[in-house]
């Protein structure tokens, strides 16, 4: 009887909510159970990176102002910048300032005077199986290889026209 009733009901329903229905009540294990997981990870959000015209006024802001834990100034030549980070519990921000002419945080203060948002960094649990698989979907890479990042770690940035107008770093964790 509940069968009939089930038949009458479903025979009122578009196709679209019928297939709907019988995905849903379906006993069929689904298609993708028997393929391999990603040889990587997406992690946690590391940090929010903010390209900062005057670093000891920002500095100043979030430590003095806000009150919260700021690292020291450290300058990594290779990335053409000079970095602090502040503690927020969850999670950092990282004030970037130009290095040197070259520097590509010199390049964004030019067209963004009052500096913003550069980046986000996402950690993932291997970067080289990260950046293999993201490569094979065309997502470009804007170095051909990891570097050392702020944290002593590979990280490797994507490019921002194809992760939607966010420059995103990768960190490995």
């Amino acid at each position: 009887m509940a069968s009939a009733m089930l038949k009458v009901a479903v025979a009122g329903l578009s196709r679209c909510s019928r297939l709907t229905l019988l995905r849903t009540y379906s006993t069929k294990p689904p298609l993708h159970q028997g393929l391999p997981g990603s040889l990587w990870k997406l992690g946690r959000l590391n940090h929010i990176a903010i390209a900062v015209p005057d670093m000891e006024k920002a500095t100043a802001l979030y430590r003095d102002v806000l009150g919260a834990t700021v690292s020291e100034q450290v300058p990594l030549p290779e990335h053409g910048v000079y970095t602090v980070f502040v503690e927020l519990g969850n999670t950092k921000l990282e004030l970037l300032h130009p290095l040197g002419e070259k520097s590509p945080i010199a390049g964004f203060l030019l067209k963004n005077k009052s500096g913003g948002m550069h980046h986000i960094c996402i950690e993932v649990d291997n970067i080289n199986n990260a950046i293999a698989d993201l490569k094979a979907k065309n997502i470009r890479t804007l170095s051909a290889e990891p570097r050392i990042g702020a944290h002593g770690k590979p990280v490797m940035f994507l490019h921002p026209k194809d992760c939607d107008g966010v420059l995103v770093e990768l960190e490995e964790a």
